[in-house]
């Protein structure tokens, strides 16, 4: 499977992340389907909701640089770990809250530990991938989320019309529980040190390091030049994908007058489309990097043109009405934008790889702040105005900025002092 050996150490820890990226958003999104039973329940306006969506993201963004960080210095197999627990008890939390200040709260310290994990498991890809691979394994762990945004709203709108909107939340929490479980048994920080790996997993694997001491510190400056055209890129791409995340199983029921079953369905078509996105955005990363050499082509070009692709689906939403036209122009409009993916969180591994962990979270800390300003925006306008569609003029604007902005971004440039160093352990036997 594009180079993977089948039933190989490297091939199942590529599945273990994608199965977690798959939960992520399973734990993230869900809020989002059952959004109108509990603002019923709890008697909340559209922005209250979108202060309660956004909530998660003031800790997310702030712990996306903590959190990659600490898995730079202690390993993405602890990290992520305790990010794990936190996902678990948090999300079984949502299903407790008697109050919007506690649906607040909940959400908070999900965002803490869904924070880390992005940036933990791009550690963890650098320490086992090499580079010619990189775009395919973003860009499948990726598609994986977005399958759990496609399928979470058909699967909580079945939990709560068979079960409850809370106990829909218990559910998933316990099975996250065993993704953590099987995280901690089976994954290892250094490949050359997993039972699984033969010496054909490791060519072109680079060396494994973790950051410790002075000699290891994070060079901030640089690392901050360097990152800072792909956070503004990525602060684009992310005003537009919270506004599909946390807001579009809403846009369907209440802009269309539809109910929980067929708004969850039209959702989940869209949610789809980006799982395709992600495929194959990662996949003409790799093909255009193989045939041209060049990482700049194979990341910045590639994000250019997934930008232009979901402008153009987006200006007809501000006219049409039909639902069809509507629920097919939205998802383009993910697909293309989810071709930027695979290709983005390359970057990161590209320019530093001995700081991957802390530089994909000064990247996603973008796509974060903007997840604290779009929803909550969102809600505000349809209160204000009652056009469900008006946001998505802010959402064109922002991918033609960050269109333009990709022409910054130099990935073939490595920060000094950010290449791994020399490897300290041999394949096991």
């Amino acid at each position: 499977m594009f180079g993977y050996r089948r039933g190989g150490a490297p091939l199942n820890v590529l599945i273990l992340l994608s199965a977690m990226s798959f939960l992520l958003y399973v734990d993230r999104v869900n809020l989002s389907t059952a959004a109108s039973s509990i603002q019923a329940e709890l008697g909340m306006t559209n922005t209250q909701l979108g202060i309660a969506f956004s909530a998660f993201a003031y800790s997310y963004a702030v712990f996306q640089v903590i959190g990659g960080w600490i898995a730079d210095r202690i390993g993405s197999r602890v990290t992520l770990l305790v990010c794990g627990m936190i996902w678990v008890l948090t999300t079984i939390g949502t299903g407790l809250v008697g109050s919007f200040a506690a649906l607040l709260a909940v959400r908070f310290v999900l965002g803490i530990g869904e924070g880390a994990t992005l940036p933990a498991a791009g550690r963890a890809l650098t320490n086992w991938t090499p580079k010619a691979k990189r775009g395919f394994a973003q860009g499948v762990t990726h598609s994986c989320s977005r399958f759990g945004n496609a399928v979470t709203p058909p699967l909580v709108a079945f939990l709560i019309l068979t079960l409850s909107w809370r106990m829909s939340f218990v559910v998933l929490g316990a099975v996250t529980a065993i993704w953590v479980a099987v995280w901690w048994l089976y994954f290892r920080d250094d490949p050359r040190t997993h039972r699984g790996v033969v010496a054909g997993d490791l060519i072109d694997v680079p060396p494994y390091a973790v950051s410790k001491g002075r000699a290891d510190a994070v060079p901030w400056g640089p690392l901050l030049r360097r990152m800072a055209p792909t956070m503004m890129v990525y602060f684009c791409y992310g005003w537009t994908g919270w506004l599909f995340f946390t807001w579009l199983p809403v846009f369907f029921k209440h802009g269309y007058n539809l109910d929980i079953k067929n708004s969850a369905i039209l959702s989940s078509g869209v949610f789809f489309a980006g799982v395709v996105g992600d495929t194959v955005g990662g996949v003409i990363c790799d093909w255009v990097y193989r045939r041209t050499g060049s990482l700049e082509a194979a990341r910045a070009r590639v994000i250019l043109v997934s930008f232009l692709g979901a402008a153009l689906f987006l200006v007809p939403v501000l006219f049409v009405r039909d639902l069809a036209a509507i629920a097919l122009l939205l998802s383009g409009a993910f697909f293309m934008i989810e071709l930027t993916i695979g290709p983005i969180w390359a970057v990161p591994m590209d320019v530093a790889p001995r700081h991957a962990g802390t530089a994909s979270g000064l990247m996603n800390a973008g796509s974060a702040v903007a997840g604290i300003i779009s929803p909550i925006l969102f809600g505000l306008i349809i209160d204000a105005t009652g056009n469900w569609t008006l946001p998505f003029a802010g959402s064109i604007g922002l991918l033609l900025v960050g269109a333009a902005a990709t022409f910054w971004i130099k990935p073939q440039v490595q920060v000094a002092g950010s290449a791994p160093a020399v490897a300290h352990a041999v394949p096991a036997e």
